[in-house]
C-alpha cells in the first residue's frame, strides 16, 4: 500500500493477489534457515520427505489459488504473474510453463538460474533430491533454453544488489532468452539494491506493463 501499488492497480482495474511463500501450520516441515522451509517454498512441488507432505506451492499457484479467486471475487480469467527474488523465480517458471494461463510475466531481482546458485542448490536438493534433471523444470534460464517463452517478460534488477552475482545471475537469463529471441526486457537499475525501495520505485511501471496485455 505504501508503495502506491494499490492506487495504480485501482486506476488500471487490476486485482493484486499476493500469495504466501510457503505452506503454513504447526505440522508443516520447516528449517532454521530463512532460505528453506516456511521462509522459502520456491514455488515447486516437493518430492522429498518431509517436504512433500505439504510443499506443493506450484500446484497452489497454478490451480488452487486462481480457482479460489475466481469463485469468490468479480474478476475475469485474464491473469499476469509477477514476483520479487524467490517470487520472481516463481513468476518466471510458472509463467513460462503455463503460457496459456497468463498474458505477461514480470519480476524484480529474480533468482534467474537457481541450479547454479547457493540458494537454489540448497532448496532444490532438499525439495527435489540430488538429481539435477529434476531441477531443470524449476529453473527459468533452463526453460528459456528449451524455447518455452511465449509471453512478454519484464525484469528489473538493481546493480547495487548484494545478491546480484552470487545468487541472482540475470546475465544467464538474458543469454538464455537471446538463444531463441524471447521477448525479454531486462533493465539494470543503477544504484538500487534488493529492498522494498527498489520495488516501490518501479511497481507502477510493472502494473502498466501487465495492463497492456491484460486488456489487449
Amino acid at each position: 500500500q505504501k508503495a502506491g501499488a494499490f492506487r495504480a492497480a485501482a486506476e488500471l482495474g487490476i486485482a493484486i493477489v499476493a500469495p504466501d511463500t510457503s505452506p503454513r501450520g504447526d505440522d508443516v516441515a520447516d528449517d532454521e534457515g530463512y532460505d528453506l522451509g516456511k521462509g522459502a517454498g520456491f514455488y515447486l512441488n516437493a518430492t522429498q520427505a518431509p517436504w512433500n507432505a505439504h510443499y506443493r506451492m506450484y500446484d497452489y499457484i497454478v490451480d488452487e489459488l486462481p480457482a479460489l479467486i475466481e469463485a469468490n471475487f468479480p474478476v475475469s480469467n485474464a491473469k499476469s504473474i509477477s514476483g520479487h527474488s524467490m517470487g520472481g523465480h516463481g513468476a518466471l517458471t510458472i509463467g513460462l510453463k503455463n503460457s496459456d494461463d497468463y498474458r505477461s510475466i514480470s519480476a524484480f531481482s529474480p533468482i534467474s538460474n537457481p541450479m547454479q546458485c547457493p540458494w537454489g542448490q540448497k532448496a532444490f536438493t532438499a525439495y527435489l533430491g540430488k538429481s539435477v534433471e529434476s531441477w531443470k523444470p524449476y529453473d527459468a534460464s533452463e526453460l528459456l533454453k528449451q524455447h518455452m517463452a511465449k509471453l512478454p517478460m519484464l525484469v528489473d534488477q538493481g546493480d547495487a544488489d548484494n545478491f546480484l552475482h552470487e545468487q541472482l545471475k540475470p546475465e544467464v537469463l538474458k543469454h538464455a532468452a537471446q538463444l531463441h529471441n524471447s521477448d525479454l526486457t531486462l533493465r539494470m537499475q543503477p544504484g538500487y539494491d534488493h529492498s522494498y525501495y527498489f520495488i516501490s520505485s518501479f511497481i507502477e511501471e510493472h502494473l502498466r506493463f501487465h495492463a497492456k496485455y491484460l486488456f489487449a
